[in-house]
């Protein structure tokens, strides 16, 4: 009997030390620096597939993301903050109407724009955010703004804008939203589902695949300079159609952003509903924080198990303290793009 119990505790000895040998690499390997500054993007994620994409459109799309990645990458490589580098880089998206954020915002069921955004310091663990701004040209300006110049963490509709203008942000009339490519969209899915309800049917196709598209349209951004201060920021229009003020996970910090220089920076993009009961952009800071996860094994776990069981659809980009970057969605494809310290540049958009 005692030789067993000799034999059982000698068993139970090698696979305490395997796990802990196991673990030890994977934490070595996670904590080694990998660039000493780095950015990732999204321009949304949703139905995008090759076939229904023109070689004119895609480079479209290309072409913006390189464009704004390389301001970030630029202000990171010479010496600027995160927090510089992901307004800029935001921005530059914010302002091109082929995103559903600033310029490119979607339209309300009552055919306005209310845009949404949200900021946050990896450091100092400081937030700000806007909700249902309509005249604001840079909702993630503003979401900057108050974080450093309020002692709030949001703010919405029109006190965010006398916000705004208190602080001297560029006030915009709100037909400079205005795109005919988002507005035709909108009258489409009003014309559907008046159609589909003349014909009783139950089913009103509010969450159509176009609507899913238009929705997934958000911009964001992750960045880490040389300072090892992580920062993360999203902007968005919200969905197309969308009624009584409806708020979706962008403006609100740890589900559309979280950032914290002892795990990482998280943006996400999707069906927003779902991001705000997960809590998806913290949790996956929490998993890096108390199990030890990486960075891949978090994000791969919170949006392809957690999210996917809910029926939630959508992805993140993320960037932990050592450069490590991460995309993952669940969806047909991301508009996403990276930038690392030796200046490699990836751009993508449809899923591999």
């Amino acid at each position: 009997m005692k030789k067993l119990f000799l034999i059982l505790a000698s068993f139970l000895v090698l696979i305490s030390c395997k796990n802990e040998s196991e673990f030890s690499l994977k934490q070595n390997i996670s904590n080694v620096k990998k660039s000493k500054f780095a950015i990732i993007i999204h321009g949304g994620a949703g139905t995008i597939l090759k076939k229904n994409m023109s070689d004119e459109k895609e480079a479209a799309y290309k072409a913006k993301l390189e464009e704004a990645i390389k301001v970030g990458h630029t202000i990171l490589k010479n010496g600027g903050t995160s927090t510089a580098a992901v307004m800029r880089t935001i921005q530059v998206m914010e302002e091109s109407p082929l995103f559903n954020a600033g310029k490119g915002a979607v339209f309300t069921h009552e055919e306005t724009n209310e845009l949404d955004a949200s900021f946050m310091d990896g450091k100092t663990l400081n937030a700000g955010a806007v909700a249902g701004v309509t005249n604001v040209k840079s909702p993630i300006e503003l979401a900057i703004k108050v974080m450093t110049d309020s002692d709030h963490v949001m703010l919405s509709g029109k006190g965010a804008s006398v916000f705004a203008k208190e602080k001297g942000l560029e006030i915009v009339d709100p037909n400079y939203f205005y795109t005919e490519r988002r507005f035709k969209s909108l009258q489409r899915i009003k014309n559907r589902n008046k159609t589909e309800l003349d014909h009783d049917d139950k089913k009103a196709a509010f969450y159509d695949a176009d609507i899913k598209n238009e929705k997934f349209g958000t911009v964001g951004c992750v960045a880490l300079d040389k300072e090892g201060n992580i920062a993360a920021g999203t902007s968005t229009g919200g969905m197309t159609n969308k009624r009584w003020g409806r708020i979706g996970d962008a403006p609100i910090i740890g589900s559309g952003t979280y950032a914290n220089n002892l795990t990482c920076g998280v943006s996400s993009t999707g069906w927003g509903e779902y991001f705000i009961r997960t809590q998806v952009a913290y949790d996956i800071s929490a998993q890096m924080e108390y199990q030890q996860k990486t960075l891949k094994e978090a994000t791969k776990d919170v949006i392809q198990n957690k999210l996917t069981k809910l029926g939630g659809t959508g992805g993140v980009v993320a960037l932990d303290k050592n450069g490590n970057m991460s995309f993952e969605f669940n969806t047909a494809g991301m508009y996403r793009a990276s930038m690392n310290d030796k200046g490699q540049l990836i751009v993508k958009i449809y899923k591999e």
